[in-house]
């Protein structure tokens, strides 16, 4: 062990010792590991690495890192271990390190507290080397008893992988441990990793449960341009976070080499019309010569770690800058929007002044935010909490939060912090070098304005006038259809027509969304199903000509009956084939040697193949999808795209 080895050891060992690991301020960040090579640390990589807190397998300096974003309830990810337990033996801890990241799904009702214990389960056992076997054994007990996922078994596995129950129990309750599965669930947000399982190899996305020879193609890959990097002199410790700042954009599974004239993607320089309501808390005189507008969350790790940036930056620019903020409370951090609802009191109530006191209380205890903190906020800021608590319950500002969400959403500023510095896109938690640079092009321009006569309380407005607003909506033609099952209305306001898949996970996902449309426009819209089976779902076509038969016996009724327990069924071994369809029309009262018959025959089979070409015919190619009217929206989207499509459609009526 060398000397700076054993330095860092005894400060970790320390720390630990004085309970701060795991304690309310811990910033594992800022902790390196030591490796052979000098220290590691990849914390800050965008995929980031923190031996502190991610169970890891493998070597800390091992050339390619496997970042794993899984759920304990996925079929999918269940199937894909003997894959990983193969490239394990194949490659050894050595070359390979794998890393897990939480992405419990919000069907997946158990995948949540599963990810919690899980968590819980590394913490008890020490974290660290420990605690990633600990966590690993753990792991193989949830993903063997897949459907057993009840907090009594989590205590039970706890004990038999050896840690301390009552330890357990105590940390799967803390604060810090759903703090670390939201951090999770924002890092796979961030970068894209929506389905499960998820992999980022060196940052090279492989989705799915693929087979092995895929995994192998890129880790290969990896391998070699570890090696090329090592020959260069490059630090083992370094090659992540190379390779991760290369690869990290990558949408391809299988990525090609680039010939040498191929160019990365360029930043995007556009200038975006980016509004600046009148009621938008901002900091800053309104004649700066640089507004940054943020889309922030309260509940974002991120969005809390660029806080001294920005704090910096007005030490920096002074009266040259003003902040303008925007709420983008996630759907997946619970506690966002109630803490949103309280900054918004306070800006009732004291205008700008208030709402940043209020922001920056929320920041400085943005791990403490239930209820009973925010009641306590609320005092300190002058507000009565009996108001607050009716206004988070009942939605109050919800209008207001959802028109900043859909601004947003236009303007492709996916995810949480998200900046325009006079229009110019800045993505994610950058350091202030980042910011600088893009600030003071943007003040340079800022001044030739004024030096032009553009009075510096204009020179925003003046910028504004010729930037690039939001593309409009996307349009289909699709005609209506008179033989499909619907819901709501026959003569509604709004139909919507929706292409869907009965083996696709994100067309199960997308169904409650669905359903709180009906709910919120009760009346005005009406939904159409057309099937689109996609071709490597294997089971899709004949569950879909099911579910036409179940129309066909029972009506709309049947059908969206048998629609639902398809969906509800969809992971579930056997379900969509043949013998899972029968009992499930047995279950539903149908006439069964009706039904076997119409699948015998494929008696439904041309009716789900003309769906298919009208799908086909409009560019439709994946699933779900929804012409709303004639507006187009693709994928299991949010519910705000959906309601902002509605009433676009609803003023073409």
């Amino acid at each position: 062990m060398n000397k700076g080895t054993a330095i860092v050891g005894f400060f970790l060992c320390f720390l630990a010792g004085m309970g701060l690991m795991w304690g309310i301020s811990h910033r594992s960040e800022e902790i390196a590991m030591e490796g052979e090579s000098g220290p590691i640390d990849h914390t800050t990589a965008k995929i980031p690495v923190d031996p502190a807190t991610d169970p890891i397998w493998g070597d800390l300096a091992a050339p390619v890192t496997i970042v794993e974003i899984s759920d304990f309830q996925c079929p999918f990810c269940n199937r894909v271990n003997p894959t990983i337990k193969q490239i394990k033996s194949e490659y050894g801890p050595q070359k390979v390190r794998i890393v897990w990241k939480n992405n419990p799904l919000p069907f997946h009702k158990q995948a949540l507290p599963a990810a919690e214990a899980a968590v819980a389960v590394f913490k008890a056992a020490g974290g660290g080397k420990k605690g990633s076997e600990t966590f690993f054994k753990f792991h193989d007990l949830l993903f063997q008893n897949q459907k057993e996922l009840t907090e009594g078994n989590f205590e039970k596995w706890a004990g038999q992988v050896g840690v301390d129950v009552a330890k357990f129990k105590e940390l799967a309750k803390d604060r810090d441990t759903k703090a670390k599965v939201q951090k999770d669930l924002a890092m796979a947000q961030s970068i894209g990793a929506r389905g499960t399982p998820n992999f980022r190899i060196n940052g090279v996305e492989v989705s799915g449960a693929q087979p092995f020879n895929k995994f192998k193609e890129v880790i290969d890959k990896e391998l070699a341009e570890a090696q090329r990097l090592r020959a260069s002199g490059v630090p083992a410790s370094e090659i992540y976070l190379k390779r991760i700042e290369k690869n990290a954009g990558s949408e391809q599974a299988e990525p090609e080499a680039k010939k040498p004239d191929q160019q990365e993607p360029a930043e995007d320089t556009t200038i975006w019309k980016v509004p600046v309501h009148q009621d938008d808390p901002q900091k800053g005189p309104a004649d700066a010569l640089v507004t940054i507008v943020e889309w922030s969350d309260f509940q974002c790790p991120f969005c809390g770690r660029v806080e001294p940036t920005l704090k910096k930056i007005e030490e920096t620019y002074g009266q040259d800058v003003r902040v303008v903020w925007k709420d983008n409370p996630l759907p997946f951090h619970p506690r966002a929007k109630p803490a949103a609802t309280l900054a918004r009191m306070a800006y009732d109530k004291g205008g700008d002044a208030a709402f940043w006191k209020a922001h920056d209380i929320l920041y400085d205890n943005q791990k403490e935010i239930e209820d009973e903190n925010l009641q306590k906020y609320a005092g300190e800021l002058g507000l009565n909490w009996a108001m607050v608590k009716k206004a988070i319950d009942d939605d109050k500002y919800g209008d207001r939060f959802q028109q900043s969400m859909d601004e947003a959403m236009d303007l492709k500023a996916r995810g949480t912090p998200h900046f325009f510095v006079n229009g110019y896109r800045v993505s994610g938690a950058q350091p202030f070098e980042k910011f600088k640079e893009v600030i003071d092009k943007q003040l340079a321009e800022a001044k030739k304005l004024v030096a032009s006569g553009t009075p510096r309380a204009k020179v925003y407005d003046k910028i504004m006038e010729t930037a690039k607003g939001p593309p409009p909506p996307e349009t289909k033609d699709v005609p209506a259809c008179n033989d499909c099952p619907f819901r709501g209305p026959a003569n509604a306001k709004v139909v919507i027509q929706q292409f869907s898949d009965f083996q696709c996970p994100f067309c199960s996902r997308v169904e409650p969304t669905v359903t709180q449309v009906e709910k919120e426009f009760a009346g005005q819209v009406k939904v159409v199903w057309r099937n689109l089976p996609l071709p490597f779902h294997k089971n899709a076509p004949l569950a879909a000509e099911a579910a036409m038969e179940a129309f066909e016996q029972k009506g709309n009724a049947g059908f969206w009956k048998f629609h639902d327990a398809l969906f509800e069924k969809q992971r579930e071994p056997g379900a969509l084939e043949r013998t899972g369809l029968e009992k499930l029309a047995l279950e539903q009262g149908l006439d069964l040697t009706k039904f076997k018959a119409a699948l015998d025959s494929h008696k439904h089979k041309a009716k789900v193949d003309a769906d298919a070409k009208v799908g086909q015919d409009a560019g439709i190619t994946g699933t779900p999808g929804f012409v709303i009217g004639k507006y187009w929206l693709s994928g299991a989207q949010p519910f705000g795209q959906f309601k902002k499509l509605v009433g676009l459609a609803m003023k073409d009526n």
